[in-house]
C-alpha cells in the first residue's frame, strides 16, 4: 500500500517559470526579482502594508522578539497548545515565556487566561513584552476579545498564522491583526517553498528594520560596516520564486483541504465521542489539518490505538501537539489554565488527532482513512 502523509507538498505547476527566470538572470541568491514580487503579492493577498519574505517563520518570529526589543528576563505570553518554534525564539532572546492555554470553541488561546496572566504581571509591575497569539490547524483565535484585552494594557500582539494562510476571521486575512503576523512555507504548509516564512506588519518602520537584521544588519557604507547583531534570514530568489507559483493556487488549496475536512466530517460527526475542532462563527478556516478528539469512554477506543491501526496500514496520523508547558524545555515555566480547574490543552493532547489532510490527498487514499477508523470503532 502506498504511503498516505499527513500533508505533503502540491506543486503546482506554475513555480518553475518564476525558478527560470531567476536562473536566466543570473539571481540566484540572495535577492532579485521574485523575492519582491512574492513580497508584493502576499501584501496584497493578505490586505497588509508590508511584507518581507524570510527563511522560516522561526525567523519571523525572532525578528518580530527583536524589533519589540525582548531582552534577557522580559516575559513573552505565548500560546501553550502549538508547536516547538513558537516558543523557540523567546529563549534566543533570553526571555521568559509565559503559557497561556486554549479555549474549547477555537482550541486557541483563552482570552480568559490571557486577561488574568496580564492582570497579575501588571500588579507585579511585570507587564510582558509582547503576546504571541497561534492559529491552530488554520483555525484562527478569538481575535477581538485578545486585541481587546491586548490594547487595554498596551502589550502588542505577534499573529502566529504559520498554520493559518488564507483563512479569514470576520473577513480580514488571518495574520493582520496583531502589530506583526508571521506565516510559513514549510514543506507540510499549505503552500511551501520548501523552508521559508513571512512576516507582515503595517508598520513600515518595522519591517524595513526586519530587512536590515534579516541580512546580517549591514550598516549604510561602502565597506562592511556593522554596529548590531544580525542575522542569515533572508529568503533566496529561487525558493520566492517557488512561492509565487504556490500562491497563485492558494485559494484552490484551502477549497481542497476543506473538502477533505468535509468528508472526514460526514464519515465521523454524528458518533459519539467524536468532536472535531470547532470552525468559529464568523471565521473562514483554510482546514490546513483536520483534527478532532476522540473520547475513549465514549468510543471504547483510545487516540493511540487508531494512530497505530493507521500506521500498521502505512498511513500517518498523529497526536494534537503536545502543550507547551509540558514539555521538558520548558519545565518551571508558568502557565495559566482556561479556568483555574480547567486545562484544556492537556484534555485536548490527551484525546485529540490528526489525520491526513493534504489537499492532493485522493479520495481513494481518504476512503483507506475512514474505513481504518471505522472498523477499529466498530
Amino acid at each position: 500500500m502506498s504511503k498516505v502523509y499527513l500533508s505533503s507538498p502540491h506543486m503546482s505547476g506554475n513555480e518553475q517559470p518564476y525558478i527560470q527566470e531567476a536562473f536566466d538572470l543570473n539571481w540566484v541568491a540572495p535577492l532579485g526579482n521574485n523575492v519582491n514580487g512574492f513580497e508584493q503579492e502576499l501584501s496584497s493577498y493578505n490586505g497588509v502594508a508590508h511584507t518581507t519574505v524570510l527563511s522560516s517563520g522561526t525567523a519571523a518570529i525572532h525578528l518580530a522578539l527583536r524589533i519589540l526589543e525582548v531582552e534577557p528576563d522580559d516575559h513573552v505570553f505565548v500560546s501553550s497548545l502549538t508547536f516547538v518554534a513558537t516558543a523557540n525564539p523567546v529563549l534566543y532572546e533570553h526571555a521568559n515565556p509565559v503559557f497561556i492555554d486554549s479555549e474549547p470553541d477555537t482550541w486557541n488561546m483563552s482570552p480568559v487566561a490571557l486577561e488574568r496572566a496580564l492582570q497579575d504581571f501588571d500588579k507585579a509591575g511585570q507587564l510582558p513584552k509582547a503576546v504571541i497569539v497561534v492559529n491552530l490547524y488554520g483555525q484562527s483565535a478569538k481575535m477581538d476579545e485578545i486585541m481587546s484585552v491586548c490594547n487595554s494594557y498596551g502589550v502588542p500582539v505577534i499573529e502566529d498564522a504559520a498554520e493559518s494562510l488564507g483563512s479569514e476571521y470576520k473577513g480580514q486575512k488571518s495574520g493582520t491583526f496583531g502589530h506583526f503576523g508571521i506565516y510559513s512555507f514549510n514543506g507540510n504548509k499549505i503552500i511551501t517553498t520548501s523552508g521559508g516564512g513571512a512576516l507582515v506588519s503595517n508598520d513600515e518602520a518595522a519591517i524595513q528594520k526586519a530587512r536590515f537584521l534579516s541580512t546580517q544588519a549591514r550598516d549604510p557604507a561602502v565597506h562592511y560596516e556593522h554596529s548590531q547583531v544580525g542575522y542569515n534570514y533572508r529568503m533566496s530568489n529561487i525558493v520566492a520564486g517557488v512561492g509565487r507559483g504556490q500562491l497563485e493556487v492558494l485559494d484552490q488549496r484551502v477549497q481542497q483541504r476543506r473538502a477533505v475536512f468535509k468528508r472526514y466530517y460526514d464519515a465521523f460527526h454524528q458518533i459519539d465521542g467524536i468532536s472535531f475542532q470547532p470552525e468559529l462563527e464568523g471565521t473562514y478556516s483554510n482546514k490546513w489539518l483536520t483534527a478532532l478528539t476522540i473520547d475513549p469512554k465514549q468510543t471504547g477506543v483510545s487516540r493511540d490505538h487508531i494512530i497505530e491501526s493507521l500506521s500498521e496500514n502505512n498511513i500517518e496520523a498523529r497526536p494534537v501537539w503536545k502543550p507547551m508547558h509540558l514539555q521538558p524545555l520548558f519545565e518551571g515555566s508558568i502557565y495559566y489554565p482556561h479556568q483555574i480547574d480547567d486545562s484544556v490543552s492537556e484534555k485536548l493532547f490527551k484525546d485529540g488527532i490528526c489525520l491526513p489532510s493534504g489537499s492532493n490527498l485522493a479520495i481513494e487514499d481518504q476512503e483507506r482513512v475512514i474505513k481504518i477508523i471505522l472498523v477499529v470503532l466498530n
